[in-house]
């Protein structure tokens, strides 16, 4: 018998390598998590996010958010509303213009989730 001829043990049917059913991040939560990392993914959107948190109250105007980016009001909309759609900032509109805040409870439960993988 040639070493390409033996046989190959096959893992217990219990399996000593197989996860627990309920072991590993629920799929729910993985979803969220993949949403956010997808958010801040884009350097743009992590300056639009640092540049809300550092503002006066911790809120921003879309229209005090264009200048710094250099980018046109429209292209900062859209990426405000990644970061909304993620849950890391809520919108608030004030006359024609729209506010923006960061949702601290959102990026503190993404921090922990990432400490415990």
């Amino acid at each position: 018998m040639t070493i390409t001829d033996a046989p190959i043990d096959a893992p217990a049917a219990d399996g000593c390598c197989a996860p627990e059913a309920d072991a590993g991040m629920p799929r729910d939560e993985a979803e969220r998590l993949a949403k956010v990392g997808k958010a801040l993914g884009d350097p743009t959107r992590v300056r639009l996010l640092s540049l809300i948190a550092a503002g006066e109250r911790g809120e921003a105007c879309v229209c005090d958010l264009t200048a710094p980016v250099g980018l046109s009001q429209g292209t900062v909309s859209h990426h405000m509303r990644v970061l909304a759609e993620a849950g890391l900032v809520e919108r608030e509109q004030r006359g024609k213009w729209a506010y923006y805040s960061v949702v601290r409870g959102t990026l503190e439960q993404t921090a922990a989730v990432l400490r415990g993988l």
